[in-house]
């Protein structure tokens, strides 16, 4: 039995924990162990090398999942522990990560955000989506028209294949984007209807991501990205969106495509 001491937890970490009694491992990578609980909530337990996410715990060790586990693996949950065959992780000395960017800096900086977006070339392929759903999808987030988001929420949640289909992940940027060009009560609002939509159609995993960034919440990857804009650095940002564009085979682009396509769809952003 090797033992696994944490670093990091997210809130929704101890929300999950509370809400479990007999989870099952959902997906096994080598620097991720996904579980599901009962009411389909999800946990990641990941490496250093993954870090900090809105569900995320992180271990300390640089640890090979796949060797220890497979998706048949029993598991049992204790008050600190969780037990996962070969592996036992000990959340007791994990310290509580914040998976809120600072919208409400980011919307006071729109304007210089959106210039530094425009001066830059963001290289990634278009999303393979209906090119009429992802317009008046950004359109509708824009236009902060919830009853035509909804609608068109419907049909792009669940769209394309994989853990994380395009659709949801351009759904996910979008929201991200919709956070810094509305106050944070609109946000609020639209990204919380628009997410409710969306988590019923698609993956459990899909719709976790969904969930939080509904909530507001975003992994370490676009915590950096939203800090180099804040701070102006182009070089900074640019290697904030290449660490982006490179997570998955196509899940970061897609995500970056529906963050860039409220950008260019708004062409005045309004003021408080």
């Amino acid at each position: 039995m090797q033992f696994l001491s944490t670093l990091s937890l997210a809130p929704r970490v101890n929300d999950w924990w509370a809400n479990s009694r007999q989870p099952h491992i959902l997906h096994v990578f080598d620097n991720v162990c996904n579980l599901v609980n009962e009411s389909r909530e999800i946990l990641s337990i990941v490496t250093p090398q993954i870090g900090n996410g809105p569900f995320n715990l992180v271990v300390e060790n640089n640890v090979l999942f796949s060797k220890y586990i497979t998706l048949e693996s029993p598991t049992a949950i204790f008050e600190n522990q969780l037990t996962l065959e070969g592996l036992t992780v000990d959340v007791c000395d994990a310290k509580l990560w914040n998976p809120r960017p600072a919208w409400e800096k980011l919307y006071l900086n729109r304007e210089s955000v959106l210039t530094q977006l425009s001066s830059m070339s963001i290289v990634s392929d278009q999303p393979l989506l209906p090119y009429s759903l992802i317009s008046s999808f950004s359109s509708a987030l824009v236009d902060a028209n919830i009853s035509s988001a909804i609608n068109i929420t419907s049909r792009l949640a669940g769209l394309g294949q994989g853990l994380t289909p395009a659709g949801d992940d351009f759904i996910m940027g979008a929201i991200y984007a919709a956070w810094i060009i509305h106050p944070s009560q609109v946000a609020r609002i639209l990204a919380k209807e628009i997410t409710n939509t969306a988590a019923p159609l698609t993956t459990s995993l899909s719709a976790e991501w969904l969930r939080s960034a509904g909530r507001g919440e975003a992994g370490i990857t676009w915590h950096e990205f939203f800090e180099a804009l804040i701070s102006a650095d182009p070089i900074h940002v640019q290697e904030a969106i290449d660490k982006i564009l490179a997570v998955g085979e196509t899940s970061g682009a897609d995500a970056m495509a529906g963050f860039m396509s409220i950008f260019i769809s708004s062409t005045d952003i309004a003021g408080p």
